[in-house]
This record gives C-alpha cells, sequence and structure tokens, in this order.
C-alpha cells in the first residue's frame, strides 16, 4: 500500500513521515528458480529491520501544501491520512531510515560514546562510564569528571567533589545537608530537583508529566495514575473518559465532549483538536503545525506571525505582492505578473514584453496560450478583474 502526501513535522508539532508500508510474504508465495540465495537473508533483514514500525492516523491538513489543493486520507475517514511512526520507545536513524531503541529518555545525549541496546538501556562503550546523568563519560586515564588522572588509573576529585559511591571512576559534587526528596546534589553545596520533577512552593519537588494527566495524577516523570472511572486509551498516557472521538491533543471528559489543551481548538471533521494560529497563518496562507506555528503554503513565505505571498521579482517600489509571483499596482491592485509598478499604477514589463490582461507577455507567447481552453477561461476572469481594477469603481451599476 502506498501512502500519499509529502514527507515532514510537524519540533514543535506536532516535525511526521509517511513510508512504503511494508508487504508480508510467506513462504508458500515463493516459488519459481531462486537466482540470488541472498534474497531470504534480504527479507529476514527487512522484517527485522521494520518490526518495531506501529501506524498512526494523522489529520490530512499537516500535508497540505499548496493553498488550494484539498487533501484527501486514507484513514479511517479522508480526514485522516494513515502513516508508519516508530513504536514507543523507538526513533527513526537519520542515515538508515530504520526503527531504532531510543535511549533519550535516560540518557541526555541519547547514549553517546555508548550503544542503545533496547528502550532506555543505554550501554557504555569500553574506557566509557555512566555518570549520575546517565551519560557515557571517559575514564581514566584519559580524563576524570571533576576530577584529575594519576598514570596509575585513579582519580583524585576536586575540592567539593566526592568520588562516585558505585564505579569510583568519576566525581559527584558534594553537599554537607542531605538533599530532601526528588532532589540531588547538583553542584558543590546545592541541591535541586532530579530530572522529571520541579519545584512547587508548597510541596517541594513534584513529577512532571507532559502532556498532563487530565483525569489522574501524576506520581512518577511522565507517569499518570488514573481516577477511579477514567482510563488510558492506547498508546496514550492521559486519563480520561471512554469516549468515540479521536480527541488528539486533548482529552475527553465525557463520551462526546473533547477537552482541549491551552493553544488547540476543536475540531468537528477530525473529533480532535488542532493548532491554533494568528490569523490564520495569513487568512489561510499556510498550515498551523502547533500553536503559533505556520508551516507557509508553495509561494508564500514566514512573515511575522503567519504567511505572505513571495515574488522573486521585486514589484518595485510603487507596488505590492498580491498572490504568489503576482504584484498588484496603483489603487485598484492591476495584477502584474513577471513586471514592475511604476509611481502611477502601470505594469511595466522587461524589453520586448508587453502588459496583457495580466501580466507581461512576449507576442508569440500570448497567441499560443489562447489555443488552450483553461486558459482563455484564467483570461477571461482576468478581464473582469482588470475592468473594476482600472475603471469599474467609477461606475454604479445599482
Amino acid at each position: 500500500m502506498h501512502f500519499s502526501g509529502p514527507s515532514a513535522v510537524f519540533t514543535a508539532l506536532l516535525t511526521l513521515v509517511a513510508f512504503p508500508a511494508l508487504i508480508e510474504a510467506t513462504s508458500t508465495e515463493l516459488f519459481g528458480d531462486i537466482q540470488n540465495p541472498g534474497e531470504f537473508e534480504s527479507l529476514s533483514l527487512t522484517r527485522e529491520r521494520q518490526q518495531h514500525l506501529c501506524h498512526r492516523e494523522v489529520p490530512t491538513v499537516f500535508f497540505q501544501t499548496e493553498k488550494d489543493s484539498v487533501e484527501r486520507g486514507n484513514g479511517s475517514t479522508i480526514f485522516f491520512h494513515r502513516i508508519e511512526i516508530c513504536c514507543a520507545g523507538y526513533r527513526r536513524d537519520q542515515y538508515s531510515g530504520d526503527c531504532v531503541p531510543d535511549c533519550s529518555e535516560t540518557s541526555p545525549d541519547n547514549c553517546r560514546n555508548g550503544f542503545c541496546r533496547s528502550p532506555g538501556n543505554c550501554e557504555c562503550f569500553e574506557e566509557f562510564v555512566r555518570n549520575e546523568h546517565g551519560a557515557c563519560i571517559h575514564t581514566c586515564p584519559i580524563a576524570c569528571q571533576n576530577g584529575r588522572c594519576y598514570l596509575n588509573g585513579t582519580c583524585a576529585c576536586h575540592p567539593g567533589f566526592v568520588l562516585d559511591q558505585d564505579t569510583r571512576q568519576f566525581c559527584r559534587p558534594q553537599c554537607s545537608q542531605t538533599c530532601g526528596t526528588h532532589e540531588e546534589c547538583v553542584a558543590t553545596g546545592q541541591c535541586d530537583c532530579s530530572p522529571g520533577y520541579r519545584r512547587t512552593p508548597d510541596l517541594g519537588c513534584q513529577p512532571v508529566c507532559a502532556p498532563d494527566c487530565g483525569f489522574g495524577k501524576c506520581v512518577a516523570p511522565n507517569q499518570c495514575e488514573c481516577f477511579a472511572g477514567f482510563i488510558k486509551r492506547p498508546n496514550r498516557n492521559v486519563c480520561e473518559a471512554e469516549c468515540y472521538l479521536n480527541c488528539e491533543n486533548g482529552f475527553c471528559e465525557s463520551i462526546y465532549k473533547c477537552h482541549c489543551r491551552e493553544g488547540y481548538r476543536y475540531d468537528l471533521n477530525t473529533t480532535s483538536c488542532l493548532p491554533q494560529c494568528v490569523d490564520n497563518c495569513g487568512q489561510g496562507n499556510g498550515v498551523c503545525i502547533a500553536p503559533g506555528v505556520c508551516r507557509c503554503f508553495g509561494g508564500y513565505e514566514a512573515h511575522g506571525t503567519g504567511c505572505r505571498p513571495k515574488c522573486e521579482r521585486s514589484c518595485g517600489k510603487y507596488g505590492h505582492c498580491l498572490s504568489p509571483e503576482i504584484c498588484g499596482c496603483g489603487q485598484g491592485e492591476q495584477h502584474c505578473l513577471n513586471g514592475r509598478c511604476d509611481d502611477v499604477g502601470h505594469c511595466n514589463c522587461p524589453a520586448g514584453e508587453t502588459h496583457t490582461i495580466d501580466r507581461c507577455w512576449k507576442p508569440n507567447h500570448f497567441t499560443e496560450q489562447l489555443y488552450t481552453s483553461e486558459k482563455r477561461k484564467h483570461f477571461n476572469s482576468q478581464l473582469a478583474y482588470e475592468f473594476n481594477a482600472l475603471i469599474g469603481r467609477l461606475f454604479n451599476f445599482n
């Protein structure tokens, strides 16, 4: 099965890429002479590499690249695309494209100087050891974190630091007082919340769950415990009521009601919460892919919090870009494609070209275009626009 739409993705949002679905084959489907014995091995490797692929449905609006195009999805409804993503605990390798174990939750540099054996399981290379934050660091005789190496391979700590109790191969900060619950010594004599916790005015260091737990309590970093009567849906951590809505970027308050998170609004077609942007990304000139973040359509460019049309050739001092590659001249905003506007609101064309209807043409090129029925329809609509732009405002048709 082939999944249409451009490869993308949504940091912020939501950065998502569609891959062709894996075609399963069984031994009964293999027939004829096998010219290359490596085909068996290739099929086995393909299955192994793709075994951590999962499916997800994403609103088709995120795949829209042109302003006037209408995306139709291949998911459960036309408003969704069904795409392949890496399952939870795995990430897409930037070189091979395979889904590989992800150690970013337990290692600040995602197991650099080590090998991520399985989700969250970082195994350091030889001559490296995991420090208090889960990073693989050099050991003596090459280096000693917060200390100095001797020729015999031992590590002597700097003042205010003490050898790690387990490895004795790097030095941790030392605090004279005992740190509180969910706290750790982060610098000499200074305690702070452990990773995954944040300080609150009344309760000290408390776990952080992102997104929030909904109808539940955050009991550990990104671990929610639901209140009685509420559940977690598959592949989701938020606690909510049972419902028949997708309710992405929100949680179900009741069977038919979706509560959207801040920065999102409810969309009836997808029964989910879609991000909101100021002025709809510049009057609909782009797609809002995260709260306040626009991805501009082809022919448009980012401008402030929205998108505006882009004209590669300058419209001149007296014109402005109305739509992609189309300048508007004068009070009536006469169309001037491939030309520049002068101080009296006229469209000036390059040498050898003449302004006809809405653009600058070479004479023979204009004649060729008239033979195309679609072009003739376009010219007819442009003639009406030109009339209104130039003198139409002087007439009263009522």
